[in-house]
C-alpha cells in the first residue's frame, strides 16, 4: 500500500486532479443510490458462474464441455452442487440487504427483515430442492423443441446448439430465485443469458411446459407476463408493455401487471409485437409474424396483418411498375 501511495504522488498532476475531481461522485454509504459504489454488490462474475454451473447440472457436460458417463453422474452432481453452494451463497448474502431498499421494500407481501446469513442458508437450501422440478421442466423443453422444428434431427442438436433452450434453461433457474424474493441474482442472470443468445425474458415471467422458441433470436418476455403450455414463439416477438401509468410524482406505477398473457398452445410467429397487462391470447389462436396487437383475442383465433403493398421496378424495364 505505501509503495501504491508513493507512485501516486509521483503520478502526472492530470491523474490526481481526475482523482480529485471523481471521489466526490461516490456515495460514502453503501446504500441503493445513483452514486453507489458498484463492487459493494452482488458479484456478477460470480453468479454467471454459478449459472453456468447450474445449467450444467440441468444438461449435464453443457457448459463444462466434460464427459459424463452414468456411472459418474452423482459425483459430478456432487461437485457441481457444491461448486454453485460456493458460488451462490455469499451473493445471495450481498443481495438480500436490498429487499428492503427502494420499491422492493413497497413489493406487496415483501418479507420482514431477517438475519441475511440464516435466510440466505435457507433460500440455497429451498433452491437447490426445486431443481428436480426444473430439470423435469427443461426435459418437457427439449421435446417441444425437437417436435416442433424439423430441422431439429437428434435431441443432442437441441441440447447442444439451441440457442432458445439455452435461454428457457436459464430462465426457469433465475425464475426459481425470484420466487424466492431473491433480489438482483435472477435479474443478473437474465442478462447474461440475454448477452448469450440475444433473448430477453424477465425472470418473473411465468412459463408454462413445452415452451419452444424457434430461432429465439431478438425475443423479448416481459416480467409480468404469462405463458401458459405447449406455447411455440419465433424469433423477433415481444410480449411488452404498453405506455406506463404515472404516479403522482411522475414516477411510472411498479408493481402491477403489463404485460400479456398467453393461453395454452399459441403459436406466436416472427416479430409480432403484443403489447399490455389486459391482453389475453386465446388457447390455440395463431398470431401472424409481424403482427401488432394491443387487445385480447379469443381462443382459436387466427390473427394476420394486411401484407404491404410492393413494387418492383425491374432493370430491363425501367419504366413499368409491377404491383404485387
Amino acid at each position: 500500500m505505501k509503495r501504491a501511495t508513493k507512485k501516486f504522488a509521483e503520478a502526472p498532476d492530470v491523474l490526481k486532479d481526475s482523482v480529485a475531481a471523481l471521489l466526490p461522485l461516490y456515495a460514502d454509504a453503501p446504500e441503493d443510490r445513483a452514486d453507489s459504489i458498484v463492487g459493494a454488490y452482488p458479484n456478477t462474475l460470480k453468479i454467471a458462474q454459478a449459472l453456468e454451473a447450474l445449467i450444467d447440472v440441468m444438461f449435464p457436460g453443457k457448459m463444462s464441455h466434460d464427459a459424463v458417463p452414468r456411472a459418474q453422474l452423482p459425483a459430478f452432481l456432487r461437485k457441481r452442487l457444491a461448486q454453485i453452494t460456493r458460488l451462490l451463497k455469499p451473493e445471495l448474502e450481498r443481495a438480500l440487504p436490498f429487499r428492503w431498499r427502494g420499491e422492493c421494500a413497497r413489493i406487496e407481501g415483501a418479507p420482514p427483515p431477517c438475519h441475511v446469513r440464516e435466510e440466505s442458508r435457507r433460500i440455497l437450501d429451498e433452491f437447490l430442492a426445486r431443481l428436480p422440478d426444473v430439470r423435469q421442466l427443461l426435459i418437457e423443453d427439449v421435446k417441444a423443441a425437437y417436435k416442433g422444428d424439423p430441422a431439429a434431427l437428434t435431441y443432442a442438436e437441441v441440447q447442444l446448439a439451441y440457442p432458445g433452450l439455452l435461454a428457457i434453461a436459464s430462465h426457469r433457474l433465475a425464475h426459481e430465485l425470484h420466487l424466492l424474493k431473491v433480489p438482483l441474482v435472477p435479474r443478473i442472470m437474465s442478462e447474461w443469458t440475454h448477452s448469450k443468445t440475444g433473448v430477453d425474458i424477465h425472470p418473473g415471467a411465468r412459463i408454462g411446459h413445452g415452451f419452444f422458441m424457434d430461432h429465439a433470436t431478438g425475443v423479448v418476455i416481459g416480467e409480468t407476463t404469462e405463458i401458459g403450455n405447449n406455447v411455440k414463439l419465433y424469433q423477433g416477438v415481444t410480449l411488452g408493455a404498453r405506455s406506463f401509468a404515472l404516479d403522482a410524482q411522475g414516477n411510472p406505477v411498479k408493481h402491477i401487471k403489463r404485460h400479456p398473457t398467453v393461453e395454452d398452445d399459441v403459436v406466436i410467429y416472427a416479430h409480432a409485437t403484443i403489447l399490455g397487462g389486459t391482453t389475453v391470447i386465446g388457447r390455440g389462436a395463431t398470431i401472424g409474424g409481424n403482427v401488432f396487437l394491443m387487445e385480447s383475442v379469443p381462443p382459436y383465433s387466427v390473427v394476420s396483418a394486411n401484407h404491404p403493398e410492393l413494387r418492383i421496378k425491374r432493370p430491363t424495364d425501367p419504366v413499368v411498375d409491377f404491383v404485387i
